[in-house]
């Protein structure tokens, strides 16, 4: 569970530390890759907390999320309709819902441990 987080870690300082500038015209496409990735992120924690964590899903997922994100947004620009937002809609919702599950997870494990202590 500890190494997609640091790799999220890794990638903010490193962008933090960077001069890297996008150009406004792919400021959107950008926007919702960065909310696919996160959605995938949180869903293979998820999936690690519920022991189901395959690494070719992880990784498929990922990508695939973030060029089906981008090719809606690109799509959405060329047929001028916002297609980006029907992205941005459903990797939020994926996104609430697995810090949601994740966030049971957590307490439900927490409890248990608490239960074993004072037993």
């Amino acid at each position: 569970m500890w190494l997609p987080v640091l790799g999220l870690l890794i990638g903010l300082l490193l962008g933090f530390m960077s001069d890297l500038r996008v150009p406004p015209e792919y400021t959107s496409y950008l926007s919702i890759a960065v909310l696919a990735a996160l959605d995938t992120l949180f869903g293979g924690i998820r999936a690690q907390l519920q022991k189901t964590f395959d690494d070719r899903v992880f990784v498929s997922g990922f990508f695939f999320n973030i060029l089906l994100a981008a090719g809606l947004a690109f799509l959405g620009v060329h047929l001028g309709v916002d297609l980006y937002l029907a992205a941005i809609f459903a990797f939020g919702v994926r996104l609430f819902n697995n810090i949601a599950v994740i966030r049971r997870l957590l307490l439900t494990k927490s409890s248990k441990i608490q239960q074993t202590e004072r037993n």
